[in-house]
C-alpha cells in the first residue's frame, strides 16, 4: 500500500466516523436542546471532556448546533477555564479538518457541507488573492463570522496548512472567549430579568 492510499483511507474513515457520531447524537436528541446536551455530559462522567471536544469537532464539520450555543454549554458545564480549553481544542481541530477536507476534495465537498447560498455569499473573498489571508485572520478574530465556512474556503486557496494553523492559534481564542463568556453573561443578565 502506498502512503497516498493510506492518507485517503484515513481521511475518508475519519469523515465517515464524524458523520456517524453526529447522526447518532442527532437521532438520540442530544443536540435538540442545550439541556439535553448538558444532561448527556453529566451522565458521561470522566469521559465528558473528550465527548464534548468530539461534539465541538463534529459541529464544526457538520453544523448540528450553533457554535455559540455549544461554547456557552462548555463554559457552563466545565467552568470558564476548562470550558474555554475544551472549546478551543474542539473548534480548532474541527477548523483544521474543514481546511484539509476542502484542500483535498475541493469545491465539491464544500458544497455538500454548506449551502450554495452561503458559499455564493463568501466565495468572492477568494478573488482578493493575498488579501484573503488578512480577511480570514480578521474573521477568525471576530466572534460573529461564519468560521466553519471560511475554513472550508481557506482550503480552496493556496494558503498552507502551517499558515492556516498559525492564524487559528493566534486569532481563534479571542472569538471563543467572546462567545463563551460574552454569551454566558448575556444569558445570565436576561434570565435575571425574569
Amino acid at each position: 500500500m502506498n502512503l497516498s492510499f493510506n492518507k485517503n483511507y484515513l481521511t475518508i474513515l475519519s469523515f465517515i466516523t464524524l458523520l456517524f457520531l453526529g447522526l447518532i447524537g442527532y437521532q438520540s436528541g442530544i443536540f435538540s436542546s442545550p439541556e439535553n446536551l448538558e444532561t448527556f455530559l453529566k451522565n458521561a462522567g470522566i469521559f465528558a471532556p473528550l465527548i464534548f471536544i468530539l461534539i465541538q469537532i463534529i459541529q464544526c464539520v457538520i453544523p448540528i448546533i450553533p457554535g455559540g450555543v455549544s461554547c456557552v454549554i462548555g463554559v457552563a458545564f466545565f467552568g470558564p477555564l476548562w470550558g474555554f480549553v475544551y472549546n478551543f481544542i474542539g473548534i480548532s481541530t474541527g477548523s483544521v479538518i474543514n481546511f484539509l477536507l476542502a484542500k483535498r476534495y475541493g469545491k465539491n465537498i464544500v458544497l455538500k457541507l454548506v449551502s450554495q447560498n452561503s458559499y455564493d455569499k463568501y466565495i468572492s473573498w477568494l478573488e482578493n488573492g493575498k488579501k484573503f489571508d488578512k480577511l480570514f485572520a480578521i474573521a477568525m478574530f471576530v466572534p460573529c463570522a461564519p468560521d466553519d465556512l471560511l475554513c472550508f474556503l481557506a482550503g480552496l486557496t493556496p494558503m498552507s496548512l502551517k499558515r492556516f494553523i498559525f492564524i487559528i492559534l493566534i486569532c481563534k481564542p479571542w472569538s471563543i472567549i467572546t462567545y463563551s463568556l460574552g454569551l454566558k453573561m448575556v444569558m445570565s443578565w436576561v434570565t435575571s430579568l425574569f
